[in-house]
């Protein structure tokens, strides 16, 4: 579905609003999407949709999921979230998890950046090296 310029323009608007020290208030969210669907301006469900689009977004962008062979340390987790919120700002939303398929190492996904620092990592590289 091809969206209007302006129903992109108010969207873009609309998702500012939204913002409360650069991190998006869910607050803020509902009574934007609850004020448009009331209103009901020209073209609101393109509105809407881009809208949509733009939340989801932002959410990935601030969801980081760390992934470990161990349950890591509270200390190390401590250190890992310092280090993701410094490079990533604030609001960032991080989720430990343990998967004995990683062999060793960590891999720390933040929206569509992967670091990969995990043995398994290492043997694929190797594999697709030969």
């Amino acid at each position: 579905m091809k969206i209007p310029k302006q129903a992109r323009s108010d969207a873009k608007r609309l998702f500012r609003e939204c913002l409360k020290n650069g991190v998006l208030d869910e607050s803020a969210v509902r009574a934007a999407v609850q004020r448009v669907i009331e209103t009901k301006p020209r073209g609101y469900l393109a509105v809407l949709e881009h809208f949509k689009r733009l939340v989801k977004l932002d959410l990935e962008r601030r969801s980081a999921r760390v992934e470990s062979v161990q349950a890591l340390s509270p200390d190390l987790q401590e250190q890992i979230r310092n280090r993701l919120a410094g490079a990533y700002g604030p609001g960032l939303n991080i989720s430990f998890s343990q998967n004995p398929a990683l062999i060793g190492g960590l891999r720390v996904r933040v929206g569509c950046d992967v670091y990969d620092g995990s043995i398994r990592a290492r043997l694929d590289d190797l594999q697709n090296a030969f």
